[in-house]
């Protein structure tokens, strides 16, 4: 048996919760292994699906019945501690493991061949563009480099292909499930509120996200403070951050409108500020932070340099969809919490944003106090948008709001009174046609609150899947909705 895999011995029982992409990587994974395979899910249609491949599949209630037939749990990362299949397996002492532990260990234990030197990138906001960007500058230095978590196939499933380097996005749900992990160099962007009904805390997201700075070198955003002083319980032996402003010594920042690394060099140039595409002072700080990582593992400035000139936004993260009567529609609909949305809107003198859905127990109020002066208006959708109007009637009392609502919700909800000017939009809709009709309706009504040279932004600060099938399928409507208006 390889060493840290003592729970695949031969004979094993492995309870894999959760169903979908992850749940399937788990087990294609654990497939050669000689270990009996069960998995549970309250999707009834993905158990149908995997059922009919020949996998073992039982209900929650009946792995929660049978728990104590397992050696091992290996959960999906959207199961919160609290599920009762994980209470349960807890209350029996059986360990858990996250798909990214699994992976891990599996690769250091030499599985898959050599060892891969793992660079993790995890944060409230940036951490996609900045793995992206990671992966680019490896790639540009000629490294064997895959990208991988949760920025798109799970890590198990890339573990098979050769590479040196993994570039691996982490959320902190998977770094809650990932406690052995201690990669090559790992960052914490930022930190702020959210995911706080999954940990419960703001202490535990931020405790999950600092398992990222467990390896050999830890990389923080120090103009972020909750990041920043996660280096006091880091274990890496070398600490370093980056900063905006000009660095000290031991840090990367910028100096005379350049990248510098004053960590790994006495005073290193990287790359012009003027040469990252991604608009605003957070695409200088996502550089920042991929460049830091880069330069833990001796990537050369010139590979950085070309990275960034070449470097193309993603979907749905600030991407222009079109200019219509002067006024840009910008999607970035990926700021699902307020802090991405707040980075998202500091980038743009004027914006008219399109905000709402899933709020996840996070605040607006800090985001709404920090873009007011830049909101010309502003209109809301989804489940928890009456949250965010009652913030801007405290913060940006006169902001004009529109909110988009359906007609059942129209029922429910009475608006807000405020010295706003505030209006109440009625879509009637339902079904799977509910989304395209809400956000013809959105587009509509952010023109009416634009002029030229405004930018109307879809940075939703909230999660999307009250109405939406995920934050794409919102950026691709929106899109699609912004082009059918511009004819």
């Amino acid at each position: 048996m390889l060493p840290g895999l003592a729970e695949l011995s031969p004979g094993a029982q492995v309870l894999v919760t959760g169903a979908g992409i992850t749940g399937r990587a788990v087990v294609g994974a654990l497939a050669s292994w000689d270990v009996g395979i069960r998995v549970c899910d309250d999707n009834v249609d993905s158990l149908k699906a995997l059922a009919a491949n020949g996998i073992d599949t039982i209900t929650p209630a009946e792995a929660v019945a049978g728990i104590g037939d397992f050696t091992l749990v290996v959960t999906s990362p959207g199961f919160p501690p609290s599920a009762p299949v994980l209470a349960a397996a807890v209350a029996a002492a059986i360990p858990i493991w996250g798909d990214v532990e699994l992976a891990w260990r599996l690769d250091a234990a030499g599985h898959y061949g050599p060892p891969r030197r793992w660079l993790v990138v995890t944060g409230t906001n940036g951490k996609t563009t900045t793995t992206s960007m990671l992966h680019a500058m490896l790639v540009a230095d000629g490294r064997r480099a895959v990208l991988c978590g949760n920025i798109g196939d799970p890590v198990l499933d890339v573990l098979s292909e050769p590479a040196d380097f993994l570039a691996v996005e982490l959320s902190s749900f998977q770094l809650f499930w990932a406690p052995s992990l201690r990669p090559a160099a790992g960052a914490v962007l930022n930190v702020a509120e959210d995911h706080l009904d999954w940990h419960g805390s703001m202490a535990a997201y931020a405790e999950a996200k600092a398992r990222a700075l467990d390896g050999a070198v830890a990389v923080v955003g120090l103009d972020d403070p909750v990041a920043a002083s996660l280096t006091s319980t880091a274990a890496a032996p070398v600490k370093t951050g980056f900063r905006l402003g000009e660095p000290g010594p031991g840090e990367f920042g910028v100096h005379h409108g350049m990248l510098v690394d004053r960590a790994f060099a006495d005073d290193l140039a990287l790359a012009p500020v003027a040469s990252i595409s991604v608009a605003g002072p957070v695409g200088v700080l996502d550089a920042l932070g991929a460049a830091a990582l880069a330069r833990a593992v001796g990537v050369a400035p010139a590979s950085i340099a070309d990275a960034l000139a070449h470097f193309q936004v993603g979907r749905h993260r600030a991407e222009r969809v079109a200019v219509v009567d002067g006024v840009t529609y910008v999607d970035d609909s990926k700021a699902t919490n307020p802090h991405a949305a707040q980075a998202s809107a500091l980038a743009y003198p004027r914006v008219v944003w399109v905000a709402g859905g899933l709020l996840k127990g996070a605040s607006v109020d800090e985001m709404v106090t920090a873009v007011a002066d830049r909101l010309v208006g502003a209109v809301l959708i989804g489940r928890d948008r009456a949250v965010v109007a009652d913030a801007l009637s405290r913060h940006a009392p006169d902001v004009p709001v529109i909110e988009v609502v359906t007609r059942e919700d129209a029922v429910v909800h009475e608006t807000n009174e405020s010295a706003v000017t505030h209006e109440t939009r009625v879509v009637d809709a339902s079904g799977p046609g509910l989304g395209a009709q809400v956000m013809t309706e959105v587009v509509a009504a952010a023109a009416s609150l634009a002029r030229t040279g405004d930018t109307v932004l879809l940075a939703p600060a909230g999660a999307s899947f009250d109405q939406f099938a995920g934050y794409a399928d919102r950026g691709d409507t929106f899109a699609a909705a912004v082009r059918a208006a511009a004819r």
